[in-house]
């Protein structure tokens, strides 16, 4: 691990010295790039933002772009093709997809009694 030292205005001292040793993880994920475009995220924190009813939590899908790209990133899986970083972007939707079923399957029995 390298030591690097930096100089931080007083009024933040008490505050880092509070994140002791979390403080190399902030700083790794302060300078990384996101696994996905951040319109992925913001169209699904914007949807979840909207207070969806029962309804559209369950007819909620991807956009095109996104399963297009998924498209490509399962073909390329699956001929042995992937790269480090497409790896790591298709667990991303693999995540993002678990939470979504998670999410639909908590109004399953919300819609079930509505029919």
């Amino acid at each position: 691990m390298t030591t690097i030292t930096i100089e931080v205005p007083d009024e933040l001292e008490d505050q880092l010295a509070l994140l002791g040793d979390r403080l190399p993880e902030i700083l790794r994920l302060c300078v990384e790039e996101p696994v996905l475009p951040s319109r992925t995220y913001r169209y699904i924190l914007n949807f979840l933002a909207s207070a969806p009813t029962p309804e559209e939590i369950a007819a909620f899908r991807p956009t095109s772009e996104m399963q297009e790209r998924l498209r490509v990133l399962v073909a390329r899986s699956k001929a042995g093709e992937l790269t480090p970083a497409e790896q790591a972007e298709l667990d991303e939707y693999e995540r993002i997809e678990h939470i979504v079923i998670m999410l639909k399957m908590g109004n399953l029995p919300y819609l079930t009694r509505q029919s």
